[in-house]
C-alpha cells in the first residue's frame, strides 16, 4: 500500500497542469487579492480572510481531482488489475485518501506561508484552526469528486467535477463577497458551508458585506452536503456494479 501510494503520489505531482490549478492558480489569486489587503476582518485582517479562502479552493481542487481519478481508474478496469495484486480494496481507498490529503496540504502550507510572510494578520489560534479546517474540511470534497466521476461515468468526468467546483466558490462566497438573494442561494451550495467554516475562528461568523452567520449554519451546510455526496457515490458505485 505504502508502495502505491508513493507511487501515486509521484503521478499526481508529475501532473504539471493540475498542479497549477491546486497549487499555483489559488497562490497567483490570493496575490492579486489578498497581497497588503490590512484592512480589519474581525480578529486580522482581509489578507487572512482572503489566505483562508484561497487555500481552501487549492485543497478541495486537490481531493476533487485525486477522488474523481480514482472513480475513473475503476470505471476503465484499473481496480481489476489491482484486483490481481495483494492489495485489498480497502488498502486501495486508504492509500488514495493518504494521496489525496497529503496534495491537500501543499496548497495549505504555500498559501498560509506566504500569507505569514506578506501580512496576514489573525491570532494565532486563528491560524491554526483555520489550517486544520481547511485541510481536514477538504476531504467532503473527495467524496463530492468521487461522487460525480461515477455518476457521470465517462472520461470527462473529472473536468465536469472540477469545473463544478468553480461555479461553486463563485457561488459559496469564496471569490468575492455576496449580498442578497446571491447570498441567500450561495449558502445553499457546498462550498459555503466549507469555506465559512474555515473563517469562523477569523470573523466569528460576521460577513465582510453584511450580517452575520452562527454556526450552525455552515456545520448543517457540511453535514447536509456530506450525506447527500455520500448517498449520490453509493448509488454510483451500486449502479456500476451492476451493470458489470
Amino acid at each position: 500500500m505504502a508502495t502505491y501510494a508513493r507511487l501515486d503520489l509521484r503521478r499526481q505531482l508529475r501532473d504539471r497542469i493540475g498542479m497549477f490549478f491546486i497549487v499555483g492558480l489559488p497562490t497567483f489569486m490570493y496575490l492579486v487579492f489578498g497581497l497588503g489587503s490590512d484592512d480589519a476582518v474581525g480578529s486580522g485582517n482581509v489578507a487572512m480572510y482572503v489566505m483562508i479562502s484561497m487555500a481552501a479552493y487549492g485543497a478541495v481542487t486537490a481531493t476533487t481531482g485525486v477522488a474523481g481519478s480514482a472513480a475513473m481508474e475503476q470505471v476503465m478496469g484499473w481496480g481489476r488489475q489491482l484486483g490481481l495484486t495483494p492489495m485489498r480494496p480497502l488498502a486501495f481507498v486508504a492509500a488514495k485518501a493518504a494521496v489525496a490529503m497529503t496534495v491537500a496540504a501543499m496548497p495549505v502550507a504555500l498559501i498560509f506561508g506566504i500569507g505569514a510572510a506578506t501580512g496576514a494578520r489573525g491570532s494565532w489560534s486563528d491560524w491554526v484552526l483555520a489550517a486544520v479546517i481547511v485541510w481536514l474540511g477538504s476531504a467532503l470534497f473527495a467524496i463530492y469528486g468521487l461522487a460525480i466521476c461515477l455518476a457521470f461515468r465517462g472520461t470527462n468526468a473529472p473536468g465536469i467535477a472540477s469545473g463544478l467546483i468553480v461555479v461553486m466558490a463563485f457561488l459559496g462566497n469564496v471569490f468575492t463577497p455576496m449580498s442578497g438573494f446571491m447570498l441567500d442561494l450561495g449558502r445553499l451550495t457546498p462550498l459555503y458551508g466549507y469555506a465559512a467554516l474555515a473563517r469562523f475562528p477569523l470573523t466569528d461568523g460576521w460577513l465582510p458585506v453584511a450580517g452575520r452567520d452562527p454556526l450552525w449554519l455552515p456545520v448543517a451546510n457540511v453535514l447536509a452536503w456530506t450525506v447527500i455526496f455520500s448517498l449520490l457515490a453509493i448509488w454510483g458505485v451500486r449502479r456500476s456494479r451492476a451493470r458489470t
